[in-house]
């Protein structure tokens, strides 16, 4: 279980020289990706005075963000970074339960196969609409990003927040939330990722922010009923009645819409953009109005969430406002120019991962950032508009 400190405008990207008596000094900031272990080693035990709090614009100014590609009413701007980092231990969810190596269950279901040797867990009490258990059973670690859809068992799912699980490692509680109203009966034992979706920023915010069951299922609902007010009547009626957003977003009514986006050639042409640029994130408007942030710490990283990422991206465009002109690009770039905030919560898992949960005016940002050997980073960082 993670432990949870609260800090104010207190953050290792911020660490100053005025808390140097308290530990070794810092190394020198040359990216915002940068992470001082033995700066949070000194940063745990107590809390800076008001005159060392860092913050303003310039404290991510390693970040540079590129003329946007626009298609309808979403404008993705492309996100370069002076440096980043190799990220190829790290294994995620889609590649796991491909290669069958993570395992998800509900809690209290029957018990998953797993690796010779491993402590075999008592069966739980019954499934509860919160908890998942998994397996990591790979010889990396794994990373997990608040939004991605696990299908399957009594209810689809969507993970909360952002975290890292060590190789070989299982059982451990998932904390998630349920993106399907209305089931609770096993559509299949199975788990399994959804490869080509990711929850569109409207779910994902309530997830992250508010840890709020209600509201994810009320924007559940909201994005399917928009979307559904877009469908011919043929269409809608295809999906009516279909609680799982999994499948209302994975359907072909919903992907013909999609296509008037590009379809999976924008897609790939938008990748190749990006990695033809080096970009490491996003900033992400719709409308005209920038709404969401996602970096990575490397551009690898980021070309492995694109698809389901961009499709997201795109659910959001389709069930918003319509047609009208993209931000000025330097408001793009104001988006990610103030990182910090005046509250921080943070959850550590000791040598594993930290979680920065950072309010400031009007957006929040959540940072997670490597413990684990050799991948002493900052992994990902959402920012939303709250």
């Amino acid at each position: 279980m993670a432990n949870s400190t609260i800090r104010q405008h207190l953050s290792f990207r911020r660490f100053s020289g005025a808390a140097a008596a308290h530990g070794p000094a810092p190394l020198p900031l040359r990216h915002p990706f940068v992470f001082f272990g033995a700066a949070v080693a000194a940063l745990s035990s107590f809390v800076l005075p008001s005159a060392a709090l860092g913050g303003g614009p310039n404290e991510t100014a390693g970040f540079k963000v590129l003329a946007p590609i626009v298609r309808g009413n979403l404008a993705i701007y492309p996100v370069v970074a002076a440096q980043s980092f190799n990220t190829s231990q790290l294994l995620t969810l889609d590649e796991g339960v491909r290669s069958g190596q993570v395992v998800v269950t509900e809690a209290g279901d029957e018990r998953p196969l797993i690796r010779p040797g491993q402590h075999i867990p008592p069966r739980q009490q019954g499934a509860e609409v919160n908890r998942l258990v998994l397996y990591n059973n790979s010889d990396k670690p794994l990373l997990l990003l608040a939004g991605e859809i696990v299908t399957g068992g009594k209810q689809d799912r969507v993970i909360g927040a952002d975290r890292i699980v060590p190789a070989q490692t299982g059982p451990i509680d998932l904390g998630v939330f349920c993106v399907e109203p209305g089931r609770w009966v096993g559509a299949s034992a199975k788990f399994g990722s959804m490869g080509g979706q990711m929850a569109q920023p409207a779910v994902r915010a309530p997830a992250m922010a508010e840890q709020n069951q209600s509201r994810v299922w009320e924007n559940v609902r909201a994005a399917q009923a928009k979307v559904a007010a877009e469908m011919a009547p043929a269409d809608a009626a295809a999906v009516a009645g279909t609680s799982s957003y999994a499948k209302v977003f994975s359907s072909a009514p919903v992907a013909r819409m999609v296509a008037s986006y590009g379809g999976v050639e924008n897609e790939a042409a938008i990748l190749h953009e990006l990695r033809e640029k080096g970009a490491v994130g996003v900033v992400v408007a719709v409308g005209d109005r920038v709404l969401w942030a996602d970096l990575f710490a490397s551009t690898d990283l980021l070309a492995k969430y694109w698809p389901k990422l961009v499709r997201s991206y795109v659910a959001e465009a389709m069930t918003s406002a319509k047609e009208s002109s993209a931000p000025d690009r330097s408001q793009a770039q104001r988006f990610i120019d103030t990182l910090g905030g005046s509250r921080e919560v943070v959850e550590t898992e000791s040598g594993v991962y930290r979680r920065d949960d950072i309010t400031g005016e009007g957006y929040r940002v959540f940072e997670l950032t490597s413990l684990l050997p050799k991948i002493g980073f900052i992994v990902h960082i959402t920012k939303l508009a709250s």
